[in-house]
């Protein structure tokens, strides 16, 4: 700020310099004033003349297109009323299709109902008589109790065994009857589905017939407006390039003027740049020296960073790694018991190094013993046995260390080892105290790559164990192996051992980076302090050469403007001639397209003579139909009716035979049978009699509904008619309309363009020109010329004359020509200067009084930003963590700040341990588990700071089905208090909206969006 202070007395300095020649200037423009004055005057009566001119057509115009507005609305009210009317018997249509399928299917069903009841009252009929003859031809002589009697009136069973036969032989030509009219079914059913395909394709084709005739009449109407408004734009583009180009001539005669002035005082500041050039090559180099020297540390500070979060990387996975190797079991014991116990060396797997890649093939071949613990001694062992036993520590693997290295191999496994596999012994290194127990336990193992060459391997060398680097072990007598399991200890301790080393490699670098950084801030620091003396001198250069460079400078953006000024308005010539040569192209193209579509024939209505008898026939397929299906129920019955009937006859005979001991017992069951018989035979006769009765009620709905039907689709025919009549008159009133208002918009523009005229060049609003300028008002009389005497008496106000007024502007110009260079504004700069130091005198106290109310509030704002970070942190890490308790039954959240006293610098760490699990970092979590995470942090921060709604956007992707499910619930909850837009793909999640929006495309490979409410809104 005390920067400021000295730059405002400097400038101060300067504009008391500058008084001094504008004093010179000021008599002269006193003279032009009075000129000036009666320039602007008829200038301005002139612009209000074509003002009102304009404004008073364009009312006139706006009233006609109000009418056709007006008629337009009405057009379109009558076609949204047709349209709905429509809308409405289609509505009404599709609705009534399924009732009148309804109808004719009930018809069917009571038809063979009736079918079914005649065919059972015939069997009643048939058993009753059948019951009662045999009845008749019975015995009425008295049961002897030994089931004799006479046996003269009972039917033979030959008799019923024939009567049988020829039943069979009547059901089987029935059956034969039954199939035929099955295929008549078939065939009827393939012809119903041909007419009604037929029919739908030509409804097909008449709509597009109706569709493609409105279509080129809409076309048609639309071609001519655009023929119109091209020609349109195409003279209002050559108007505007001729006013450009005098534009362009003017800009170029005042852009050579300005250059000639500013080349003269060029030469003579030009001396005084000389001593600037060595100061202002100083403060390059400086400057970019520091801007290296920044670069250097930002680079080094980067590095730092990158280093910082690969450390903090791998010293997660190792802690987290470590972990794994916590022995929980008899081993466990043993390692936490080692100090006081002896002997224990530690794991196998801490002794031991395997070759990167070979992790998974060892712990094979070791097999238990890569989680064992390794011994000194078998005394050693024997100890640690006994302490399990005594302790009840469990069970644990252990490996005796310390023996003497037996004599090399003689025995089955010595010989050359087959192609493609190597020693398992040679891909690991142990160290002294176990080598031995290793290479016994690996003695006769060799790794290969797959299954494929250890089966080879096996079958050549039977003696050999072969172990692949999948981990599958393939020997002569056993073998173990499958999918991927849990790692072993000693794939655990790799892993811990390379996630050690990569830490210390980042622990290294992020230290190399942290001393570079210095370094490179130490060098920052220097540079930045050659910049600013750099940057001292060359103000205090710059304040001597101020006052010739502020003149200059005015030369410059003199030159500068009028050359930008040149420059535009040759872009806006250019890019209006190649406007109008584009119009001119496309006006051409829609001429030939307007030709070509007036020369073709206009499309009639489409002919719906073929659809209606397509309708017929399909129609009359169906009642074939019909018929057919009640015809083949009907047999169907029949054949059922024989069938029972030739059963029955065959159980009377085979019944006969067994009962001629039983005459009596089996006369009186008879008589039971026939009045079993009798009253099925009067219910069905009853049942059918209702059946006929509902039937002929349901055929008349039927028909009613065929009829409705009938009248819905001609009514549906008048109203597309009506629709495509007002479609029409909207269209071509639309046209109108838009011509009119390219004609309106055009003539605003020039309206718009003189009003802004106005604005621009004299710097009073339309309407107060208009008003105080316009043809109604008198003109004042002229000034005198300069040094004429004052007239006696002042002349009258004469009335407007635009000839006069033009050669009144003229002589104006003319002698503003004569008077020379004239500066109009020394008066007004004098006293802008004048001004201006009274401002910077009060915007220095201003400065003093500002810094001291910023710096107030800044504190205020720091205590306000406090107290409300203060306060949303605690309910947002209060909801998070009950959010994340039930998205993660039995796991624990929360949120801590990395720095609690600097609420303003402080950021906010996000802890999560999951149900089983230590691990707090995020990075260590499953893919899964992270989302969960952060929608869990989203949903505290919409707990505790409600919106009023929310757009989740596939947040639930990655969760299977528990996880959503408990999403889905805090959703639930969130629904009560805000409304939420949800982007999914998910099933469960859609089933608990209350709506549904989605994009689909139609067959006319239109988008359209569909939506479907799954629940009404509960009312309040």
């Amino acid at each position: 700020m005390q920067a400021n202070l000295t730059r405002v007395a400097d400038l101060t300095s300067e504009i008391r310099r500058q008084l001094t020649p504008l004093g010179r200037q000021a008599e002269v423009a006193r003279r032009a004033q009075a000129v000036q004055a009666d320039v602007r005057d008829a200038r301005a009566r002139l612009l209000a003349d074509e003002l009102a001119q304009l404004t008073a057509t364009l009312e006139a115009e706006i009233a006609d297109e109000t009418a056709l507005r007006r008629r337009r609305a009405e057009v379109e009210a009558a076609l949204g009323e047709a349209r709905t009317l429509l809308a409405g018997l289609e509505r009404d249509a599709d609705e009534a299709a399924p009732r009148l399928s309804a109808l004719a299917e009930t018809a069917y069903l009571l038809g063979s109902l009736a079918e079914r009841l005649r065919g059972t009252g015939t069997l009643a009929a048939e058993r009753v008589r059948l019951l009662g003859t045999a009845a008749d031809g019975g015995s009425d002589a008295p049961d002897d109790g030994l089931g004799g009697g006479s046996a003269a009136g009972r039917r033979d069973p030959d008799d019923l065994a024939a009567q049988a036969a020829r039943v069979r032989d009547e059901e089987r030509a029935l059956a034969g009857e039954t199939e035929r009219l099955a295929e008549h079914l078939t065939a009827g059913v393939a012809a119903r589905e041909e007419a009604e395909a037929a029919l739908h394709a030509e409804d097909r084709r008449v709509a597009a017939v109706a569709r493609a005739a409105a279509d080129r009449r809409e076309g048609l109407a639309r071609l001519g407006g655009q023929v119109g408004a091209r020609r349109s734009r195409i003279e209002a583009a050559e108007a505007e390039i001729g006013r450009l180009r005098e534009a362009l001539a003017d800009a170029g005669r005042r852009t050579e003027r300005a250059q000639g002035e500013y080349a003269t005082l060029e030469q003579q500041v030009a001396g005084a740049e000389q001593g600037e050039e060595g100061l202002d090559a100083e403060h390059e180099g400086a400057a970019a020296a520091l801007e290296a020297a920044e670069a250097e540390v930002a680079r080094w500070a980067d590095a730092e960073r990158t280093a910082e979060r690969d450390r903090d990387t791998y010293r997660a996975r190792k802690e987290a790694l470590e972990l794994g190797l916590d022995r929980k079991d008899g081993a466990g014991v043993l390692l936490a018991a080692g100090a006081r116990l002896g002997g224990v060396l530690g794991t196998v797997a801490a002794l031991l190094e395997v070759r990167p890649g070979s992790e998974t093939a060892l712990a094979a071949a070791l097999g238990s013993a890569a989680d064992a613990v390794a011994v000194d001694s078998v005394d050693a062992a024997v100890d640690a046995l006994r302490l399990l036993k005594d302790t009840d520590g469990g069970s644990a693997s252990l490996v005796v260390g310390g023996l003497a290295d037996p004599a090399p191999e003689s025995g089955p496994h010595a010989g050359p080892l087959p192609e493609g596999c190597e020693p398992a012994a040679d891909h690991v290194t142990a160290s002294d105290d176990v080598a031995t127990a290793v290479r016994a336990l690996l003695r006769g193992h060799v790794v290969v790559d797959g299954l494929a060459l250890a089966r080879r391997v096996v079958a050549d060398r039977p003696d050999l164990v072969a172990v692949t680097v999948d981990g599958d072990v393939l020997a002569a007598g056993h073998a173990r192996g499958g999918s991927a399991s849990s790692p072993s200890l000693l794939q655990v301790q790799a892993a811990v051992d390379e996630a050690a080393a990569a830490l210390a490699d980042a622990v290294r670098c992020c230290e190399r980076a942290r001393f570079a950084g210095q370094r490179a801030a130490a060098d920052r620091d220097t540079a930045r302090d050659r910049v600013d003396a750099a940057l001292e001198r060359l103000h205090e250069s710059d304040a001597r050469l101020s006052a010739v460079a502020e003149q200059l400078g005015q030369l410059a953006a003199t030159v500068r403007g009028a050359a930008a000024e040149a420059e535009r308005v040759e872009r806006s010539r250019a890019a209006a001639q190649d406007a109008a040569r584009a119009e001119r192209a496309l006006l051409d193209e829609l001429v030939e397209r307007l030709r070509v579509a007036e020369a073709e024939p206009d499309s009639a209505d489409p002919d719906t003579t073929g659809r209606d008898r397509l309708a017929a026939a399909a129609a009359a397929a169906r009642s074939a139909e019909t018929e057919q299906r009640l015809a083949l129920r009907t047999g169907e019955e029949r054949l059922r009716a024989l069938t029972g009937r030739a059963e029955s006859l065959e159980r009377a005979a085979a019944t006969e035979r067994d009962a001629r001991r039983r005459a009596a017992e089996r006369a009186q069951r008879r008589r039971r049978q026939s009045e079993v018989a009798a009253a099925v035979r009067a219910g069905a006769e009853v049942a059918l009699a209702v059946c006929d009765r509902a039937l002929r009620a349901a055929t008349e709905q039927r028909d009613a509904a065929e009829a409705e039907h009938t009248g819905r689709r001609e009514r549906t025919t008048v109203a597309r008619r009506d629709v495509d009549a007002y479609g029409e008159e909207l269209a071509r009133l639309t046209d109108s309309v838009h011509a009119d208002e390219v004609a309106r918009a055009e003539q605003r523009l020039r309206v718009e363009a003189l009003r802004s005229r106005s604005v621009d060049e004299l710097g009073t609003d339309p309407d107060v020109l208009v008003e105080e300028y316009g043809p109604h008002q008198p003109v004042p009389p002229s000034p005198p010329p300069s040094g004429a005497s004052e007239p006696a008496e002042p002349a009258a106000p004469t009335p407007y004359v635009r000839d006069e007024q033009l050669k009144r502007l003229r002589a104006g110009e003319r002698v503003l020509n004569q008077l020379g260079k004239v500066n109009p504004l020394a008066l007004e700069e004098f006293a802008a200067l004048e001004e201006r130091h009274t401002f910077l005198v009060e915007q220095l106290r201003d400065l003093e009084r500002s810094r001291s109310d910023l710096l107030d509030i800044v504190r205020e704002v720091d205590e306000r930003v406090q107290q409300v970070f203060a306060a949303a942190y605690a309910d947002v890490a209060a909801q998070f963590e009950g959010v994340f308790s039930r998205l993660f039954p039995g796991g624990e959240g929360r949120l801590v700040l990395t720095d609690p006293d600097d609420m303003l610098t402080t950021g906010i760490e996000v802890e999560a341990r999951p149900a089983g699990k230590k691990v707090k970092r995020l990075s260590l979590l499953s893919g899964g588990e992270r989302s969960l995470t952060a929608v869990a942090l989203l949903v505290s921060i919409f707990k505790a700071r409600p919106s009023p709604f929310y757009v989740l956007d596939e947040v639930e992707a990655a969760l299977d089905d528990t996880n959503l499910g408990r999403l889905l619930t805090i959703i639930t909850e969130l629904r009560d208090s805000s409304q939420l837009i949800v982007i999914t793909h998910q099933k469960r999640t859609m089933e608990v909206a209350d709506a549904l929006y989605g994009v689909s495309m139609r067959q006319d490979g239109v988008t359209t969006v569909v939506s479907q409410r799954l629940r009404e809104e509960q009312p309040a």
